[in-house]
């Protein structure tokens, strides 16, 4: 698979399928219901194996699984959670190209709407783990530069998104296989009940 740069369908299918994108998942949401140890031993036999699958369960899981299990309302985790469980990669897209390492310096924006009900997205994420394959993206946005960091606020955005764009799979010198795309945000509608958090934290 690195050599090709491509992940097999059918192993992404298999991690599903075989309980390994859900460790941590608590069982009431489809998951196994198991500790970060058990994920972090789950994460080691495959690495053995293909770093750049394991790559892919790590990110997903300890990542993305756990940040909405830890900062999901009640709606976000009965909705989304036992997706991320059982078919849907998730990706988490904080990095940009004038804030890898300097996080709290991203562009990307999340505009209200003028009745609250919603959030537009504008930007470019870079070097995405996952993107290529992802169906839930947790987008990492300020919704007032004026504040600085605290101003970033996460969203859950679904792929099929319009205005959402996942650009073509980088090419790594190592750990191939794995997903690492650009994701592009052109005026993104995102509903004000898919935050992480609260706005701001």
């Amino acid at each position: 698979m690195d050599a090709s740069s491509t992940m097999d369908p059918e192993l992404i299918a298999a991690l599903f399928e075989n309980g390994l994108m859900g460790v941590e998942v608590p069982e009431a949401h489809g998951g196994a219901g198991a500790s970060f140890t058990a994920m972090c031993l789950v994460i080691e036999e495959l690495a053995k194996v293909d770093p750049a699958v394991a790559a892919c369960v790590d990110v997903h899981s300890t990542v993305v699984n756990n940040t909405v299990g830890f900062w999901g309302s009640e709606e976000i985790k009965a909705k989304y959670l036992p997706l991320l469980a059982t078919e849907a990669m998730g990706s988490f897209c904080l990095s940009e190209a004038g804030s890898g390492s300097d996080a709290f310096s991203l562009t990307t924006r999340a505009v209200e709407s003028a009745d609250g009900s919603y959030y537009t997205l504008t930007g470019q994420k870079l070097w995405i783990t996952n993107a290529g394959h992802a169906g839930v993206f947790l987008v990492f946005a300020n919704v007032d530069p004026s504040k600085g960091y605290k101003g970033i606020t996460c969203f859950v955005v679904e792929r099929d998104s319009e205005g959402l764009t996942v650009g073509p799979h980088e090419d790594k010198l190592g750990i191939r296989a794995s997903s690492t795309c650009p994701v592009i945000l052109e005026g993104v509608k995102v509903p004000a009940d898919r935050i992480l958090g609260k706005v701001g934290e």
